[in-house]
């Protein structure tokens, strides 16, 4: 997550710097060096702000599971932990699903992928 993206995400949240470090669990002045670009933002932190983000679609027109958007084979999803949980639309959030086909290593990897999938995108658009 790049330093414009946090403070971004920040004020979609309707937070100070302050209610955000509270909310994220770290300092405020973590949250100062992430959005002056000082340090990076956890992995951690950027996919708890990635889920509450996805709760402010609570109530908008429910959300496509992303087998059914990705037309993934039945196989393939038998194999994923999205379907499995049924979380389809919560599949940027859990570990080793099957996107493309293969599970990414990392947190890192798996958001190469996501950043370019719709399910993700629509997500930002808050």
């Amino acid at each position: 997550m790049e330093k414009e993206d946090f403070k971004i995400y920040r004020i979609k949240l309707k937070k100070t710097q302050k209610q955000m470090a509270e909310l994220l669990g770290v300092s405020i002045k973590a949250v100062h060096s992430y959005e002056q670009g000082w340090r990076p933002v956890p992995a951690a932190v950027e996919r708890q702000i990635y889920f509450l983000l996805s709760r402010l679609q609570t109530g908008r027109k429910s959300n496509a599971d992303c087998w059914d958007v990705k037309k993934c084979p039945q196989r393939r999803r038998e194999n994923c932990p999205a379907w499995e949980f049924h979380s389809g639309s919560l599949c940027w959030f859990i570990n080793g699903t099957v996107c493309n086909g293969t599970v990414q290593k990392n947190w890192q990897d798996k958001m190469t992928v996501c950043r370019s999938c719709k399910i993700f995108k629509k997500l930002l658009k808050v």
